[in-house]
């Protein structure tokens, strides 16, 4: 492993990391990548995605990946730490013309060792349903109708931004596109050779949602209208039924998917979202995004919890880690100052709500009927435009804050990080200048008793001020929360960095010429305002106003920004822009065959 420390070796990248469970190892003989493994071009091409999907082989190699490269889309067995990749032997490859592959989604319902359903929305905006065991493609959504001279593509005409399956259907899918549009398909319905006369259904703040008028089933079922500017990522809940929606104007918002209903929302500190992703027991949702932040917003408490900072870019990518993830018993605590009603509405799942699938996370002991307090831990991840990866936990002294010290158990901490804490706000750093404190308090990491500037008041505002200074100071003399300091300084150079780009940023617009200034003002005029307006309240605390957590992981791990990150059962796997999709070991999983280090390229279909 690289020696830690500044200089050179803040540039290596790593190949391994520690945790608290143990090393996490890079295994380079699992790469998977085009066949001949040279690095590919990035420069105008879509993020590189993966997708996986097990089909039940009775040989007990049922993995299967699908990652798109550029303009090619590749299907392999998945060995994972188990045997080496043979890049030579594609199960299915395919190079398109015109349009690139933006992202895929396998149907885990209907896969087979003989068939399987993949989706594959395109920057063009048309969507494929393929069977790469079959090598068919069976179905093309949202395709172009006309002649030779004039052609129209009748549903949308932006690119795809996301497309999944709808969570415990074989046929109902769901796809996002750039435009900030997202439409309900059915496989089985066909889309029709006129435009389709939409009708509406339910409208809310910031959404819209229509049906389709037709005489006859077709495609699209829904057209729900989220938010202004792209829809970048959703996220099903665990039950399937809440939708999380992350979009460019940098709200995330949750609603109830059947009956296309506003649960809650959350304002991003700064710029768009660009990804979402739910905690295992459906308690909690991540999102990060132009912010360089990770923001924890609590679905029963619609708010935000903590926000953590490592990366030093946007944050592509968040993912619940499920095998970390861990709940235990412990004694019940020797005091507490609040109501026996407070702490079971902190501990119970408020809402009342039916958690069918929770039973896949064993988090759900947490609804035990004892009343017994039990000890929390989550672990989440999040990769990002700097190359950086960070693991982070969530733990009680967080999720509660107000329980008794002695229950308190702080995970998180920057263990041999590669990059020095931050110094300095730079200009270019807009989304945490002159906002936060330098160091900040260490009781901040709790709510405060009163509300934040606005007049609006925090979810904790019943507490008084005398407990909540008692706690507070409480802290502070034990050194127990390791989450509340986190210098926020970057220096001016750092935030320079070519690969910190900020493109879609508001506070990126600095010294332009006049003309620029001029066609850009109204605009930034009205963001300004709005994030005015949303800046201390329930919808986008300060930072001084809710816990901020530090990565208990952060490592550069890649030459280009990351794209990927997904946690499997005995590994984890990311990707790079390069088009290297690779396996991380975790403690005590690595038992690879030597490499068989495959040279010869397939040939591929050209679609």
């Amino acid at each position: 492993m690289a020696a830690e420390g500044g200089g050179k070796e803040m540039n290596e990248i790593k190949t391994q990391f520690t945790t608290r469970e143990g090393v996490y190892k890079l295994l380079t003989h699992s790469e998977y990548s085009r066949p001949n493994r040279v690095p590919f071009n990035s420069q105008g091409s879509n993020p590189v995605k993966v997708s996986f999907v097990n089909v039940n082989d009775q040989s007990g190699n049922g993995d299967r990946i699908c990652f798109n490269v550029g303009r090619e889309l590749y299907f392999y067995i998945y060995k994972g730490v188990r045997k080496a990749a043979d890049l030579s032997k594609p199960i299915d490859k395919r190079i398109y013309k015109g349009t690139q592959p933006t992202c895929h989604d396998f149907n885990p319902l209907t896969a087979t060792a003989e068939s399987v359903s993949l989706l594959v929305g395109f920057s063009a905006g048309q969507v494929q349903l393929i069977d790469p065991i079959k090598k068919e493609t069976s179905k093309l959504f949202n395709e172009e109708v006309g002649s030779a001279e004039f052609t129209l593509r009748l549903i949308d005409k932006s690119g795809v931004t996301c497309v999944r399956w709808v969570p415990g259907s074989e046929s109902l899918f769901l796809v996002a596109h750039s435009s900030g549009s997202l439409y309900l398909y059915n496989v089985e319905h066909t889309c029709g050779t006129t435009p389709p006369h939409y009708q509406l259904l339910k409208q809310g703040d910031g959404y819209a949602v229509h049906t389709c008028k037709s005489k006859s089933a077709r495609n699209p079922l829904l057209r729900w209208t989220v938010g202004e500017g792209a829809l970048n990522e959703f996220a099903f809940s665990p039950d399937g039924k809440f939708l999380a929606c992350a979009s460019q104007d940098g709200f995330l918002r949750v609603f109830g998917f059947d009956a296309a209903e506003l649960h809650g929302t959350m304002k991003s500190y700064f710029g768009g979202l660009l990804c979402v992703c739910w905690s295992p027991d459906g308690r909690y949702i991540v999102a990060g995004g132009e912010d360089d932040l990770v923001t924890v917003w609590s679905f029963s408490d619609c708010r935000v919890i903590a926000r953590g900072h490592g990366h030093k870019s946007w944050v592509s990518v968040v993912a619940f880690d499920h095998c970390t993830t861990s709940v235990e018993d412990s004694d019940p605590p020797a005091e507490f100052s609040g109501s026996d009603e407070e702490f079971h509405e902190q501990i119970h799942f408020a809402g009342g709500r039916d958690r069918a699938n929770s039973s896949q996370s064993h988090l759900s002991k947490r609804n035990s009927t004892d009343g017994r307090p039990v000890s929390v831990t989550y672990r989440f991840g999040s990769v990002g435009q700097d190359t950086q990866l960070c693991l982070w936990d969530l733990t009680e002294d967080i999720l509660f804050p107000h329980l008794p010290l002695s229950r308190t158990r702080t995970h998180t901490n920057v263990m041999s990080a590669t990059s020095p804490p931050a110094t300095g706000s730079s200009g270019n750093s807009g989304a945490l200048s002159n906002s936060v404190p330098a160091p900040l308090p260490r009781s901040n990491s709790l709510p405060h008793s009163t509300g934040p500037a606005g007049g609006s008041t925090t979810p904790n505002s019943h507490m008084s001020s005398k407990g909540s200074s008692i706690i507070d100071s409480a802290f502070i003399a034990t050194g127990v929360s390791k989450f509340a300091t986190l210098s926020l300084h970057d220096t001016r150079k750092e935030r320079h960095e070519k690969d910190h780009k900020r493109n879609h940023s508001m506070g990126h617009i600095s010294s332009k010429s006049s003309d620029k200034l001029n066609q850009l003002s109204s605009a930034a005029r009205t963001a300004k305002a709005d994030a005015a307006k949303t800046l201390g309240t329930l919808l986008c605390p300060r930072m001084e106003e809710v816990p901020l957590l530090e990565p208990l992981v952060c490592k550069k791990i890649a030459h280009e920004r990351l794209t990927v990150l997904i946690f499997l059962e005995d590994c984890l796997v990311t990707a790079c822009q390069e088009g290297f999709i690779c396996t991380w070991a975790r403690p005590g999983k690595v038992g690879l065959l030597p490499s068989q280090n495959p040279t010869n390229s397939p040939s591929g279909t050209v679609v």
